[in-house]
């Protein structure tokens, strides 16, 4: 008797527990590709200024903050960032930007000299430093310069 009271309720907590971690990004506490401007306003003039307005956020929407170290954000030619030993706050958003700067808790500089974000098309992957999968968002010529993923 105590066998079969016990399966339901396991077979619930199976389903709730699916539910909660339903996405890669629930399942890594939070954190997810919030926003991506792939397509800096003004001209493509490689200028410092141009190259960080082309950017990813990325959200942590857990109660508690993550720690991003080793995790790596990329496009779909395999263009990589690396994060430093950093947290991201709970609920907080991190935009990592592709030109040079100074590094603060809510920007992140991959000083590259050259765009990362395809205009057409391309898709941002963030992984966790083990390479599981975090979260992706991907885009086409129908989104005109940002996207919100």
């Amino acid at each position: 008797m105590r066998i079969r009271a016990a399966l339901p309720a396991l077979a619930g907590a199976a389903v709730l527990t699916g539910t909660l971690l339903s996405t890669p990004a629930e399942a890594a506490g939070g954190v997810s590709i919030y926003h991506v401007w792939f397509d800096s306003p003004g001209p493509d003039n490689r200028s410092n200024a141009s190259l960080n307005a082309e950017w990813v956020q990325i959200k942590n929407t857990s109660g508690s903050a993550v720690s991003l170290k080793g995790w790596i954000l990329k496009d779909a030619s395999n263009h990589k960032y690396v994060f430093p030993n950093v947290k991201i706050g709970a609920g907080k958003t991190m935009k990592v930007h592709t030109g040079q700067g100074s590094d603060t808790a809510s920007n992140k500089y991959q000083d590259r000299r050259a765009y990362v974000w395809n205009n057409t098309s391309d898709t941002a992957t963030l992984t966790k430093a083990s390479g599981t999968k975090v979260d992706s968002c991907s885009w086409t010529t129908r989104d005109p310069s940002d996207k919100y993923c």
